[in-house]
């Protein structure tokens, strides 16, 4: 009968452990100011290239959207206060202040002056038109002389 440690297994085990997204503390979810970034799904079709952003808690006047040149920005700035009437006390006061910059580098097939935003239960969805030139034409049969 052979003998294993099995303490050199354990280290192994919870290093798998902690390899997972739940445990990842690195800054690939963080802007430079340390607050969480939006997710976002990207999607086209033959037509249109969709952006969706989530942002609960949001209204649509907290969102800033930009296009320069290729680049599209969208950005939020939002801070609210609890405040309290003349006369109150508190012995705690949270203020709230989340802030957010994305920005994506438009394709060529994009047409960047006909771009459209609406937010609706939390998902600000951005879309961005193809170009005439970029959507697929229909096969035609050419005929032959």
């Amino acid at each position: 009968m052979s003998l294993v440690r099995f303490q050199n297994q354990l280290p192994s085990m919870f290093d798998r452990f902690f390899e997972g997204d739940l445990f990842d503390w690195s800054n690939r979810n963080f802007s430079l100011t340390n607050t969480t970034l939006p997710s976002v799904n990207i999607k086209q079709n033959a037509n249109e290239f969709t952006v969706e952003v989530a942002a609960p808690g949001f209204e649509k006047g907290d969102f800033k959207l930009e296009v320069d040149h290729d680049l599209l920005t969208v950005s939020s700035e939002k801070k609210v206060e609890n405040e309290t009437k003349d006369g109150e006390q508190f012995t705690k006061r949270e203020f709230s202040y989340q802030s957010f910059s994305r920005s994506f580098t438009l394709p060529n097939t994009a047409d960047g002056e006909r771009i459209e935003a609406n937010y609706d239960n939390g998902i600000l969805r951005i879309i961005i038109p193809k170009k005439e030139e970029a959507k697929p034409k229909p096969s035609r049969v050419i005929e032959i002389q």
